[in-house]
């Protein structure tokens, strides 16, 4: 299966990132048609409408996520809401492209409040996708990462979301 790993928070020194880089190298023992996009690294174009002239980053993005059978999708809530990187990020993505994908959820947080939220706007984004959604997301706070470094308890729920959301991609085929 084609595995799409996406860390959408737009920040240089992201939590988001060190926890999707952690899933990005577990799930490549899962599979190995693997991409990784980070949105710390830059070079996704705003959208600014459908006949403009996008960046090969920009596009090469959206043909992945389009190409990938399972998206785990990583994001920091700002504001209770899930970023507008990644956001604009899924405005280059054609939903004639995705129905019967699946799709795994980890959202980070600097306290435990607006988790649900923010999965249920997710979960309402991959609607409009078509895209199954494993209802099992992972929650995490900033203080589970120390140093760089993601504790054990968070690394276990982080492989679970990995497993459990290609075995769903698995059972969707």
């Amino acid at each position: 299966m084609k595995t799409v790993v996406i860390s959408g928070s737009p920040r240089k020194t992201a939590n988001t990132q060190i926890m999707m880089k952690f899933v990005y190298d577990y799930a490549k023992s899962k599979s190995q048609d693997i991409k990784f996009i980070n949105l710390s690294e830059g070079g996704i174009d705003y959208f600014s409408g459908q006949n403009e002239n996008y960046s090969q980053t920009t596009l090469q993005a959206a043909k992945d996520i389009m190409d990938a059978d399972v998206w785990i999708i990583g994001t920091p809530i700002y504001n209770s809401f899930f970023s507008a990187a990644l956001k604009n990020l899924f405005e280059f993505v054609n939903y004639k492209s995705t129905a019967g994908k699946t799709a795994g959820l980890a959202i980070l947080a600097s306290g435990n409040i607006g988790f649900i939220d923010v999965q249920t706007l997710l979960t309402q984004l991959m609607n409009y996708f078509r895209v199954v959604t494993n209802p099992k997301a992972v929650f995490m706070t900033v203080d589970a990462i120390k140093d760089g470094q993601i504790g054990e308890n968070e690394k276990t729920r982080l492989k679970e979301l990995v497993d459990e959301t290609m075995l769903l991609a698995s059972r969707q085929k």
